[in-house]
């Protein structure tokens, strides 16, 4: 027969003890912290999921800080095109102007000076920068989208400027400069240049109005592409924005523990212990007998 001794009595009421500590005091960690999962091994397939939600959180944050990159650069070339629009309405009405044969040619020369001072204003916009790159330039790491000459240089790349702002969806966020100004012969420049060289050559320069018009057509419907892709992503940031929410509330349901919950179980894993402590004070209470025994 085995003999049951007050120590093995003893280490055993320990055990039971200590197991009992080791639940009020992960009780007492997961009411205190609101976090249901602290390591993997509380919960392995909870960790799992957790894992891959967190992991899509963190995309869905980065499609954020993209569109947000991305508004930033389509508001600058909106802003841009709409100045740019308005200084062409500006030197087309100097070009009708111009072409009043009342005029003297000290008024002509007046209004050509105009029309260089819209042709300057109209290249810096065309020059527009955003974080240190050119809006207009594509992929190009020129100083300026345009050299000033007669005509401006294109300086350019044929590459575009995308944001990832979804798993399947990019949206471009530059401008193509020659598009929208043109190049060579046919750039809005060189029609200004045309409208400043005639004023001061005493020409009628309304026979260069079309040729304007076709240039403020570009411009604005360069303005009206960046409209639709400004659209693109507000509609996108929406849907980001609502995907964090879910993603969040899911993460939440995976990890986090249920207050209401927590608190029972730490007063029922506080009770037990008590008891147990009750109850082992009153087992173990050896006497000298027990000991000579």
């Amino acid at each position: 027969m085995l003999r049951v001794t007050d120590q093995t009595m003893t280490m055993s009421a320990q055990r039971s003890l200590g197991a009992r500590q080791a639940r009020l005091a992960a009780a007492q960690d997961t009411a205190s912290s609101g976090v249901r999962i602290t390591r993997a091994s509380d919960d392995p397939v909870g960790t799992g999921d957790a894992l891959r939600v967190r992991a899509q959180i963190a995309a869905t944050t980065q499609y954020q800080r993209n569109i947000n990159d991305g508004t930033g650069w389509l508001t600058a070339l909106d802003s841009t095109l709409g100045t740019a629009t308005n200084l062409l309405r500006q030197a087309r009405d100097l070009a009708i102007q111009g072409g009043n044969g009342s005029l003297n040619q000290d008024a002509k020369d007046a209004l050509a000076g105009q029309v260089d001072s819209l042709r300057k204003d109209l290249l810096t916009a065309a020059n527009t920068r955003y974080l240190g790159r050119n809006v207009f330039a594509g992929t190009s790491d020129a100083a300026s989208a345009f050299t000033d000459g007669a005509p401006p240089t294109f300086n350019g790349a044929s590459g575009t400027v995308q944001r990832r702002v979804g798993s399947d969806q990019t949206v471009r966020v530059d401008a193509d400069g020659a598009a929208v100004f043109g190049t060579g012969p046919s750039s809005v420049f060189t029609v200004l240049d045309g409208i400043a060289s005639d004023l001061r050559s005493g020409v009628d320069p309304t026979a260069r109005i079309q040729a304007l018009d076709n240039g403020m057509k570009a411009v604005m419907s360069g303005r009206s592409d960046i409209g639709s892709r400004l659209a693109q992503l507000q509609r996108a940031g929406q849907s980001t924005t609502a995907a964090q929410t879910s993603l969040e509330a899911r993460r939440s349901g995976i990890e986090d523990m249920d207050l209401g919950k927590a608190a029972i179980d730490l007063q029922l894993q506080q009770t037990a212990y008590q008891a147990a402590l009750a109850v082992t004070a009153k087992v173990l209470q050896p006497s000298l007998t027990d000991f000579l025994k």
